[in-house]
Order: C-alpha cells, then structure tokens, then sequence
C-alpha cells in the first residue's frame, strides 16, 4: 500500500479537495472553500494547512464566528445541498460561537463541515489557555456542546482516525435523509502529528445525489388516496428544492389540476405566475392558501417536516383531512400519523405521476383553487400598495417595491423577525430556488452573514438580505467581510425601532409593551446612524424615507460595485395578517384582564387542533 506522510491537519486538508460532487451537470469541488478564524487553537495546525493548500482551498476570514458558519449555512441552501462550505474556530469562544450556526443548519437540514480546535489531547499542558475545565470529567471539553446540534461529531484523538472519521462525516452530510452539520474537534497537538497516510484516501471522489425510490405499496397506497380525493392540495417544501424537483412538481400540478401551496422553506418551488401556484400557508402564509388547506381532504405534504408555521399549530388542514407525506426521510414522513411516502422528492413524484395518468382534480376544485390565485393577487397588491405621503411605509411595501424592481435571478433572503411574514406572503417568485428564509431556527442575524454565503454561491443576479434594526445590530460584521472579499450584496435595512414584531405578539396576547422596543429600555434614547455605520465597513449607504426614493435607491444599489445598504424607517405596527392560528404560551393565572381574554381566545383556538389523523 502506498502511503504519504503527513501532519493529521493536513491530511484533513488534502481529503476535501479531494472530494468532487456535480452541479448543474459538470464536476465542482464538494467543497470549495473554507470560513476561517484562526486562533492559538487552529492557526499552527490546520492554519498551515490551509495556507499550503490556499491555491485549491481559498479560505474567507470572518469577522464571527457565528456569522461565518451561517454564511456556510446560507451557502449549502443557494446551492441546494450540492456543495458544502467548511468553517474553522479556535478552541473556547470561537468553538461555541459556532453552535448556534450549527443548530440553524441542523433544524433546516442542510449540511455544514465544522472544524474547531480542541485542548491538547496529552493533557501534559492542562490546563490551557481558553480550557473549561469539568472537574469530574476531564475529557470534557466546550466542543461537547456540538454534540445535540450536529448531525455527525467526533473527536480525531489520533492521526489515523482521519482515515474512518472524514469519509463518514462527508456521508452524513450528503446523506439526503439524515443531512445536516457535522462537527470533528481537532486537539492542538494531533492537528500536527504525523502519520503515514493511505494515497488512495486522497483520491479524486465524485458524489452524487443518492435518490431513493418509493415502496410499491406505499406508492400504490399514495396514488389511491388522491384518486379517491375531491379537493386535493399539495404543500411543497423545501425537499423540494434540494432533490431538485421543482420542474416534476410543476408538471406533476399542472398535468393532475392540483393546487400548490407553499411552506417556508418550499418558497419559489413554483414561480408565481404559474398557474397551479395558490400561495403560501401556515401563520406566515396567505388567507387564500389557508382556506383551500381548510376544505382540502387529501394533503400531498412534499419535502416538508409540517412544522407549527406551516400548520397553524395544526389548525390549518380540516377535520377529516388525509395527509400522504412524499418525504426521503422515513422520519418526517411518518410525523403525525401521515400516510408516509418515503422516497426522493424527483422520483417520488415521477413515479406517483405514472400511476396517476388520466387523474384529474374535479372542476370545481381547479375552478376554486384558481379563484383563490385570483383574489390573493389582489390581496399582494393591495399589501404592497405604497401608502400616501408622509406615512411611514410597511414592511410589505417595501417588500413590494423591491420585488417589482427584482429579476428572475434575484434572490431574495431573511430570517427571523418580521421579514419571515412580509417576504413569505408578498414576495412573487419570478424564477425558481430564488428565496431563502432561515426559519427552522428563526435565527435572527442570519441576513448579512447568510447572504454573504448565498453570493458566493450565486453568479446570476443579485443577492438581496431584508433586514430589521434588531437584527442588524446583532450581527452586521459580515458586511465587511462581503466588502473586502468582493461579494457584493443589497441590504435592506428597515428601523421600526426595536424588535417590533415581538411586541406584537406580546401586546397581541394581553401583555404590556416591555422590553422590545428601543423607546422603552432605557433613560437616553439614541437615534443609530445607518449609513455612517455601514459606511464605516466599508459599504456604499444612504438614507430613504419614502417607497419612491426605496425604489431609486435601489437602482443604484444595483448599478454600485460592492455591498450597498438603503436604510429607511418603517412602521413599526402594520403587518400582514394570515388569519392563521399560532399557539404560544399565554399565563393561566394572571392579573391583567387582557392576558386573561388572550387565554380564552388560546383555548378557543385549540379547539380546532388535529391530535391525530
């Protein structure tokens, strides 16, 4: 057997650019780049490294590490799984700044190479700089807390153990059943041990998306549920996009006459435009969709875990609703007694199509489904429509005057806040896989670092991160990191003065207005300048008051040739209502009269729950 001696970091290293995968029908590499903060942890071992290797592994510094592994995160869902980023940390801080990164990519599904530093595996120096010592663990260390949040975690305790641990990471992490991030601490002195490693390891490896294809009798099951169906409704999600499905979906409504709504993560499945296309459901969702899922009797769930925003806490779907589940994991497939369909999303409806053949929706049903398309363009306009002079814009105007002025290759982006809603129900896909809305985590600070990854993973269009002030001042670093790496970004900063939405949601359930809103939380108030901080990284900046002056602002943003941020302030109490029902935790004893009439209104709408199906 041929062997080549090299440090453990190294061999890690030479193994990822080693791995290919194919986008778009040509080789890539798996992974094509590496999120980086060095630290007295990673800098002499996997530093190295990676510096050796920089020609074929570029690596991006970051400003946090949070950000940069959401910048990873962010990558992996504009390439729809295809490719992964990696993201590096020192030991202590840096490692566990990176967890919160990680719970975002394992709650969406989507894969994620993490590399942290760890203390030193002799224990000769214990304990060292940045260590946390559990007394009556010693092998303990920060990285630990990896373990809940990542799909694959292991600690390389010697050299060799590359050799079985990266392979198995990678499979995991293309695994389109149990994907998500995966975590290998690396202690400081087995990243620069040697060992004699295996040639073939560093051999060329070109992976491919595994397509499991469904069980003759569920598919046979699936098919007579529809047959037998008078209002049939399809929910897409966002397997949709990562099996690449979106074109058999299409086909697969349009040839059946069914209906297509959309969950979060499922957004621009379908273009708006398409005639099948009925809007997005749940909380963060449409009327018109909600009401088609109300009189729906058989649900087509695709891709999609049904999680609260998507059902209305299991409101949203009738009584004596049937759900049939086409999801490749066997997990989310079977969630609430649904009738599983486990399969990939492409094959599973390719296959299902061919029993359908002749299958047809009633009349009536396409005749409603289209209605309701009907109204819920007037509903997006009337949202979106900019208000009279001197009134402060909503976020749904501004959401509407971005999107007129949006290409098909535009891509749209935010998390959480009161984007989820505004984008979700009035953003109109004009091309497909063009929106991204981390919302399985919620994880507010996602919009600047997520949409630094999207760009470089997108070379059409423009990458468009919608923000709050909240959010902004959480995380902002990675403006400079778009700027100084060349990936240009448009970021919409709206300040409606604090955290707006959650005080919605505060006072909307009986509470008084606490603790949200910047007015409210301290002696001196403090009016952020915008435009002189994203100056200050770097950025072009200006300031708009007024969806005219959004609009030509946003053609310059455009025509500029690095990160533009356009600042405006909105209204901080108008939002788009789904009529949904959410259930959140509301006080059963209470001394306010309007938490107490929030809690009838609470039990009032789980009456409507579904237990079971």
């Amino acid at each position: 057997m041929k062997t080549v001696r090299l440090t453990a970091a190294q061999a890690i290293v030479r193994f990822l650019v080693a791995q290919r995968t194919i986008v778009d029908g040509r080789e890539a590499p798996l992974f094509p780049g590496v999120f980086a903060i060095f630290g007295h942890g990673n800098v002499t071992g996997l530093g190295n490294a990676l510096e050796e290797a920089r020609d074929v592994l570029p690596t991006y510094r970051g400003q946090n590490e949070q950000g940069m592994a959401l910048a990873a995160t962010a990558f992996a869902k504009a390439t729809r799984r295809r490719q992964i980023m990696v993201a590096t940390s020192s030991i202590g801080p840096g490692a566990t700044n990176m967890v919160t990164a990680a719970a975002a990519a394992h709650a969406d599904r989507l894969p994620l190479l993490l590399l942290a530093g760890d203390t030193f595996q002799s224990r000769i120096p214990d304990p060292v700089l940045q260590q946390l010592e559990r007394f009556e663990a010693p092998s303990v260390t920060v990285n630990d807390a990896f373990r809940p949040v990542t799909r694959y975690w292991d600690r390389i305790v010697r050299p060799e153990q590359v050799v079985q641990s990266l392979p198995l990471a990678v499979e995991t992490m293309l695994d389109p059943a149990d994907c998500g991030p995966a975590f290998i601490g690396l202690p400081q002195d087995v990243q620069t041990e040697a060992y004699d490693f295996p040639e073939r390891l560093f051999e060329p490896r070109v992976h491919e998306l595994r397509r499991p294809r469904p069980d003759r009798r569920q598919l046979a099951a699936a098919a007579e549920a529809l047959r037998g169906a008078r209002r049939p409704l399809v929910v897409a999600g966002g397997g949709v996009h990562y099996s690449l499905a979106e074109q058999e979906l299409a086909g697969f409504a349009e040839a059946h006459g069914l209906p297509v709504v959309e969950t979060v993560a499922g957004k621009s499945s379908l273009v708006a435009a398409h005639p099948c296309y009925s809007g997005p459901i749940g909380v963060l969702g449409c009327p018109q969709a909600n009401r088609l899922a109300a009189e729906a009797d058989v649900v087509l769930a695709i891709g999609t875990r049904l999680q609260d925003f998507t059902t209305g806490s299991w409101t949203v779907f009738g009584e004596d609703a049937r759900i049939v589940a086409l999801n490749v994991a066997r997990f989310d497939a079977t969630k609430h007694l649904a009738q599983p369909l486990v399969a990939d999303a492409r094959e599973g409806l390719r296959e299902l199509d061919e029993l359908l053949r002749g299958w047809s929706a009633g009349p009536a049903w396409i005749e409603r489904a289209r209605q309701e398309a009907e109204d819920l363009e007037r509903f997006v306009a009337e949202a979106t429509r900019p208000g009279p002079d001197g009134e402060l814009p909503s976020y749904a105007q501004v959401v509407g005057a971005v999107n007129r002025l949006s290409g098909e290759h535009d891509y749209a982006l935010t998390a959480s806040g009161g984007f989820p809603g505004e984008l979700n129900a009035n953003w109109l896909a004009k091309g497909v896989a063009t929106f991204d809305c981390e919302y399985g985590y919620s994880c507010m600070g996602y919009e600047i670092a997520g949409a630094w990854g999207a760009r470089m993973a997108r070379s059409d269009g423009e990458v468009i991160a919608f923000l709050g002030d909240g959010s902004y001042l959480m995380l902002n670093s990675d403006l400079l990191s778009s700027v100084v790496s060349g990936h240009k970004l448009i970021v919409i900063l709206c300040d409606n003065g604090g955290y707006a939405v959650i005080e919605r949601l505060q006072v909307g359930q009986g509470g008084a207005p606490f603790n949200n809103m910047f007015s409210g939380i301290g002696p001196h108030a403090v009016e952020v300048d915008w435009v002189a901080h994203a100056r200050s990284l770097g950025c072009e900046a200006e300031a708009v008051t007024t969806v005219a002056e959004l609009e030509e602002a946003f053609g310059r943003a455009r025509r500029a040739d690095r990160t533009t941020v356009i600042a405006l302030k909105t209204a901080p109490q108008v939002w788009t209502d789904s009529g949904a029902f959410w259930e959140v935790g509301v006080p059963e004893v209470t001394p306010r009269p309007e938490v107490a009439a929030a809690r009838e209104r609470l039990l009032a709408g789980k009456r409507g729950q579904r237990v079971g199906w």
